[in-house]
């Protein structure tokens, strides 16, 4: 059994909150305080929150955490 980690993050509008949601529906949980910067380069606030799982494999590089 592995935890694996994913840092999740986007601009600051409901698209964010879509996609932690998305996560939390697949059995992820949080980690963490959310958190929100500017960036310059686009003009735009950014969210990101951090997602934990606990899986029954091994961890590997290869793996696609989105789809776990």
């Amino acid at each position: 059994m592995s935890t694996i980690y994913r840092f999740l993050s986007e601009e600051d509008t409901s698209a964010f909150c879509h996609k932690v949601s998305a996560a939390l529906a697949k059995g992820w949980s949080l980690y963490g305080s959310p958190t929100q910067t500017f960036d310059a380069a686009s003009g735009t606030m950014r969210c990101g929150q951090a997602v934990i799982k606990e899986i029954g494999a091994d961890y590997s590089p290869d793996m696609k955490l989105g789809e776990q």
